[in-house]
């Protein structure tokens, strides 16, 4: 199975007007997409950021969790936030993976526009169960990732669609969905 590996991206992602921008780090979506990642056993959750005063606040969040008061009230959320890891680029997170795994990934991004092209969530799984090669999924904050990131992934999975059309989801809400149709157990033999 290809280990899969979330990158958050902070920067360079977009705003409501289109314009490029570096977004905020929030506590919320730290806490959980580190959640998720452990739920659903993943090596690690990028956090890409390449303002110091938000790698700052990421480390202080980590500390206070993952050795602080925290871990001792909660120590399964640092065992979850141990899977957190700080990045000022998404090149650097493919470069980790790539060290950490022997072989560079299959970066993959995800897009609420779609467009022609998509990978299916079934593809997906299919290479994520039948294959070795490592894969970094790649989720954007703001207004979604920048084209340029989009265009230079190997594939953009398809948007999430509700039964309504609407799929403004926040990151928290698509990632868990992404990770639960990729990675999910069968349930009375089947995938749902």
């Amino acid at each position: 199975m290809a280990p899969l590996y979330l990158a958050l991206v902070h920067y360079p992602v977009l705003n409501r007007k289109g314009e490029v921008i570096a977004s905020a780090v929030t506590n919320l979506d730290l806490h959980d997409l580190a959640r998720c990642a452990c739920g659903y056993d993943l090596p690690g959750c990028f956090i890409v950021t390449p303002l110091k005063d938000q790698q700052a606040l990421v480390g202080r969040l980590l500390n206070h969790w993952c050795e602080g008061v925290g871990r001792e009230m909660l120590p399964e959320r640092a065992e979850a936030l141990r899977r957190l890891r700080l990045v000022e680029s998404v090149d650097e997170a493919v470069g980790q993976v790539t060290a950490e795994c022997g072989s560079a990934p299959v970066v993959w991004a995800s897009s609420a526009r779609g467009g022609l092209g998509v990978l299916s969530y079934s593809s997906a799984r299919s290479h994520l169960m039948n294959e070795e090669r490592p894969c970094v999924l790649l989720l954007g904050t703001g207004w979604g990732l920048v084209p340029s990131l989009i265009e230079s992934a190997h594939a953009v999975l398809e948007p999430i669609r509700g039964v309504n059309g609407y799929n403004h989801f926040s990151v928290r809400c698509a990632a868990a969905i992404i990770l639960d149709r990729l990675l999910s157990m069968p349930i009375c033999g089947e995938i749902v």
